[in-house]
């Protein structure tokens, strides 16, 4: 693939722009086997095998990834939405080249995989595969996604065992379910949910007589939100992560109260 194209595949800008990268000399290439190993490259049209591919333009390095996956901590005060109307929007947290990658669709770059509320904190995917997102969307599927609760009022067995059997919510007379739920400290409850309907967790917790404080959403399938990831911050998701969000997960949680 020329280098104008596998620079226009990741986001950095239209051809005639990414063109101009290359040829005033802002793109540098890492060379397996030759010394030095980032050799700068002048030539637009100089072809590479794109797969595997490290280079480092405008000096940022930047990994070739035929599709984007990442995994982003998401800030309390954002919004999962490309034109938020009270908080900045989480894209703002993500570089440029990962908000303009081309997109069949109207709309360029990565998507959120389902959204968090502003207020809600935690484990939150964004990739260019469509696929995927339809995948991880679909209530076939039921990925379990862990979420750490603080809730208003002490906890008791009567409102978990209420949550594991299923409660009522306004807008379905089918109840919903709790995948697992446990009362990790008076005030902490660790609930699994393996859909995602609007405002579920609160919703839940409301119909057991409690209200939700805080929500942060600790795991996806068996993906866990990494201790050094702060937030905020976000990154590209290993193949060992995707796998880990596809495998089937124990929904038995440790602690009870």
């Amino acid at each position: 693939m020329q280098l104008q194209e596998i620079l226009y595949s990741q986001g950095f800008g239209t051809r005639r722009v990414c063109a101009g990268l290359v040829q005033q000399g802002l793109v540098q290439v890492y060379m397996e086997n030759e010394s030095p190993a980032l050799v700068e490259c002048t030539q637009a049209a100089t072809e590479f095998v794109a797969d595997g591919l490290r280079f480092r333009v405008q000096g940022v390095d930047w990994p070739y990834h035929e599709k984007a996956y990442l995994m982003l901590h998401k800030p309390a005060g954002t919004e999962c939405s490309q034109k938020p109307s009270t908080y900045p929007s989480i894209y703002s947290l993500l570089p440029s080249p990962l908000r303009l990658r081309p997109q069949k669709a109207a709309v360029q770059g990565v998507q959120a995989v389902g959204r968090l509320d502003q207020d809600t904190t935690g484990l939150l995917l964004l990739t260019d595969d469509g696929k995927f997102i339809h995948r991880m969307s679909s209530p076939r599927h039921h990925v379990p996604k862990v979420y750490e609760v603080t809730v208003k009022h002490t906890l008791d067995a009567r409102q978990v065992q209420k949550l594991l059997d299923g409660v009522v919510l306004d807008d379905d007379p089918k109840p919903v379910r709790a995948a697992a739920c446990a009362a990790v400290g008076p005030l902490h409850l660790r609930l699994t949910l393996t859909e995602g309907k609007y405002h579920q967790v609160k919703r839940m917790v409301a119909a057991v007589g409690n209200r939700v404080e805080g929500l942060h959403r600790s795991q996806i399938g068996g993906l866990r939100l990494p201790v050094d990831l702060t937030p905020g911050q976000w990154r590209w998701l290993s193949e060992a992560d995707l796998q880990a969000i596809q495998s089937p997960v124990s929904l038995s949680h440790e602690h009870a109260i």
